[in-house]
């Protein structure tokens, strides 16, 4: 039904819409790629852009895009789909505000009802590349959808501290198509990015495939907007070792898959870096008890600390994979570098630690057992939140306590409530979600 959906709406588009029918076109300027990416230069609020197939900042350039801005992207499938894409050396500085957030979306999308919320897959997604640690051979990748040949493609190094810019503001919205290779793109996909990009008050919705994915990298990410994608919210692997922190994910409907998808390396899985990030503050839904996929699962030697935060409506809990080899994620846990800390989870699994707390691939009675008692020992709960989240808010009727995990390190705000939300709703105004 949806793709009859997006059919309809394209024929449309390419039979009774002309670019000038949304936009003025003195006032808006189209962008493509022919090989020199975008310049230095400042996109300004008072123009539209539209953006045709890839576009690259590529090594050295510098995009600035001004608060308010309306970013679009024509459709296309393979080598006719639209993205924008900043290279390993290139920085994007999109800082929006809350009452002018930055947009990025459909050409068809006239932001006033022209593309319905829910609709995915309309142009790419948002893609940033840079020069910290991943977990391959070699220490660099291309990134998925794009061919082996492009070499502004490419990431991973050795640079910790590598900045790629700043996100501030963004709402990224009716992407996923497939731009190569059978891969539909994420909203905002990071690879290799270092800890000295700033990524605040972000929003991916309506996405044909995951939210967010993180391969590899040291990069941060705080207050982020999850929702109505057809894969997974969050995902990490290839070695992502930064921080997260006030996470909204909201799966709308049936096609959603896990909440959060942790993997580790590549073959081999042993490799370093591991998937060690520190996630404090989430508040994830998910789509009820018929749904596929889990609250989170871990694989491939993936580890990481996920504390303070609140699981609501998912059939499966927090899954963490066993194998026959020494390097997996249940070794994570039995190392101390997989946790799960003072959550609450409500109308998660049966809601009972035994179902919540679940593990797949090959293991005996006793692990099984061992990894279910550890949702006791880890201070975990089962209880109402008092979300009322059927109503469109995602505001607790009163803060979410109980006894808190300790924030590890100075990068994190220190509160007294577990979840995205204690008393700043702080979604409010900038993301399209929050508007519904």
């Amino acid at each position: 039904m949806q793709n009859k959906i997006l059919i309809v709406l394209l024929l449309v588009a390419s039979f009774s819409c002309r670019k000038s029918d949304y936009f003025l076109e003195d006032n808006n300027e189209t962008i493509t790629d022919d090989g020199f990416g975008t310049g230095t230069v400042t996109w300004t609020a008072d123009k539209e852009y539209t953006l045709e197939g890839f576009v690259f900042v590529n090594d050295g350039q510098v995009l600035t895009i001004e608060a308010g801005t309306v970013i679009r992207f024509e459709s296309g499938q393979a080598e006719n789909a639209s993205a924008l894409i900043v290279a390993r050396g290139g920085k994007i500085v999109a800082e929006g505000t809350e009452d002018k957030p930055i947009i990025f979306t459909s050409l068809l999308d006239d932001l006033n009802g022209s593309v319905s919320r829910d609709m995915r897959g309309l142009w790419g997604g948002l893609v940033i590349l840079g020069n910290a640690p991943i977990n391959v051979s070699g220490g660099e990748a291309s990134i998925e959808g794009i061919a082996l040949a492009e070499p502004r493609g490419i990431y991973g190094g050795i640079d910790e501290a590598d900045n790629s810019g700043v996100l501030k503001y963004v709402s990224i919205r009716h992407g996923g198509t497939n731009i190569g290779d059978g891969n539909e793109i994420n909203g905002l996909t990071l690879g290799g990015v270092g800890n000295q990009t700033q990524i605040d008050y972000v929003e991916v919705i309506s996405n044909e495939d995951d939210g967010i994915e993180i391969f590899g990298g040291t990069v941060n990410l705080k207050h982020m907007v999850v929702s109505g994608c057809g894969d997974d919210l969050f995902d990490y692997d290839l070695g992502w070792s930064g921080n997260g922190q006030f996470w909204l994910g909201v799966q709308e409907d049936l096609p959603g898959d896990h909440l959060i998808e942790a993997g580790g390396g590549v073959d081999p899985v042993y490799g370093l870096p591991n998937s060690l990030p520190n996630l404090f503050n989430l508040t994830l839904i998910g789509s009820g008890k018929s749904s596929a996929g889990a609250c989170s699962i871990f694989e491939k030697n993936a580890g990481g600390l996920i504390a303070n935060s609140v699981f609501i409506n998912k059939n499966k809990g927090i899954v963490v994979e066993v194998t026959d080899q020494q390097h997996d994620s249940y070794n994570q846990w039995k190392n101390g570098k997989l946790a799960i800390k003072n959550n609450v989870f409500f109308e998660v699994a049966s809601s009972t630690p035994e179902t919540i707390f679940k593990l797949s691939g090959l293991f005996s009675p006793e692990i099984e057992n061992e990894w279910a008692a550890a949702f006791n020992t880890s201070k975990n709960e089962i209880k109402d939140p008092l979300i009322d989240f059927t109503s469109g808010s995602f505001m607790p009727g009163e803060k979410v306590k109980g006894e808190m995990f300790e924030y590890p390190l100075p990068w994190f705000q220190i509160v007294d409530f577990k979840g995205a939300f204690g008393e700043d709703d702080w979604i409010q105004g900038w993301t399209l979600l929050y508007n519904l």
